[in-house]
């Protein structure tokens, strides 16, 4: 009888751990894609993508400029919060105007929630008054995947050397509430205070939050 009840405990030791490997096994792909998608003080991955007005825009022309990355969706209710607050049109234009490239990213595919023509693109960034150096679209969702881009507000920083400071959140407080703004850290801020004053980074990934990006698959 011992030895009976012996082998049985063996036998559901190995149906555990062969269960455990197959879950390993079925969850590594998609644990190694989102690895690879970005490294934060790597290069930046290269992309081109085209703009409202039809023209083809590349990562590689803003070489020697700090280049931030907005994922977006106008849909979004976390999208609406920092823009009928004029929070993400303050950030566009306080860095714009320092020399700052703010690329605008809309991966919504056709037919999903947030995609637009060029034509809707630029009446939100007049009806918005934005200030987006480009509006760019990314409707095959390849851009996206290649950043890792998971929410509708995702944000980037890139240096003036093509490296990656930043990824992440525009801020401390995952909400849709406007009025939660004032409290929380504004990461995009902190990290470019950082970066133009020559100081390091302090938080360089922090996890994004808002809508899920609308890729096509």
């Amino acid at each position: 009888m011992y030895l009976f009840n012996y082998l049985q405990n063996i036998k559901k030791r190995l149906v555990a751990t062969i269960t455990c490997s197959a879950l390993v096994l079925f969850l590594a792909p998609a644990n190694a894609a989102a690895k690879v998608a970005i490294k934060v003080d790597s290069a930046a991955p290269d992309f081109q993508l085209v703009n409202t007005q039809g023209e083809t825009v590349m990562l590689a022309d803003f070489a020697g400029k700090y280049v931030v990355l907005e994922w977006t969706n106008h849909l979004c209710p976390y999208v609406k919060k920092h823009y009928e607050s004029d929070n993400m049109q303050g950030l566009q234009r306080k860095y714009t105007e320092q020399g700052v490239v703010w690329l605008s990213i809309i991966s919504s595919a056709p037919g999903k929630q947030g995609h637009v023509s060029a034509t809707k693109a630029d009446a939100l960034t007049q009806e918005r008054k934005a200030s987006p150096s480009h509006v760019l679209f990314d409707e095959s969702g390849d851009v996206g995947k290649l950043y890792g881009a998971k929410t509708t507000p995702h944000m980037y920083i890139i240096d003036p050397k093509g490296t990656l400071r930043y990824a992440g959140a525009i801020d401390s407080i995952k909400s849709a509430n406007p009025a939660d703004i004032v409290k929380a850290t504004n990461y995009v801020e902190v990290s470019m205070r950082s970066l133009m004053t020559g100081e390091p980074v302090d938080k360089k990934v922090t996890a994004p939050y808002g809508c899920s990006v609308k890729y096509k698959s």
